[in-house]
């Protein structure tokens, strides 16, 4: 039970570096690759074909521009692939979510926000959590830990300004 994290450019670091230290947070193994579906989609090819038997159980793909990426991964395994579009200087990030999202049918990407790496590193949290009760608690008590947390502002602020 581990994820797979890829990433197009080794320039998506510093987005995909959110979804390592959720991963992390959470005691979940993972691995990280630099392999782009355009400039060397043999080897990315390779990586998704082969993941499942590697002992991997979900796969995140973090690519921006033409971002095919995650497409390229889904379309070479039948596990789950949690796509994170990267924000670019041409047209924010809009190229990168719309490759992304704009899958056809029979081949899913999950999608998240444009340099959405954490929410994509919690949905491969969840995934897992599926036949994990140790993790599926450690994801109640962090969403019980967010609750206190914005209900204390609530008080904050209505202290305030009541």
């Amino acid at each position: 039970m581990k994820v797979g994290i890829v990433m197009g450019s080794a320039s998506d670091l510093p987005v995909v570096e959110k979804a390592i230290g959720v991963l992390q947070e959470y005691g979940v193994p993972f691995e990280v690759r630099v392999l782009s579906a355009h400039r060397c989609p043999e080897e990315a090819r390779d990586f998704a074909a082969t993941a499942k038997e590697n002992g991997f159980s979900v796969l995140i793909a973090a690519a921006g521009m033409a971002a095919h990426l995650a497409g390229a991964v889904a379309a070479n395994t039948t596990l789950p692939v949690i796509g994170i579009p990267c924000k670019s200087t041409n047209l924010d990030g809009m190229d990168a979510l719309l490759s992304t999202v704009m899958m056809p049918s029979g081949i899913p990407v999950a999608t998240v926000a444009i340099d959405g790496a954490k929410n994509a590193a919690l949905l491969a949290v969840e995934i897992l959590a599926l036949g994990d009760p140790a993790l599926a608690d450690k994801l109640v008590a962090a969403r019980e830990k967010e609750k206190q947390a914005v209900l204390a502002k609530d008080a904050e602020l209505r202290a305030k300004f009541h």
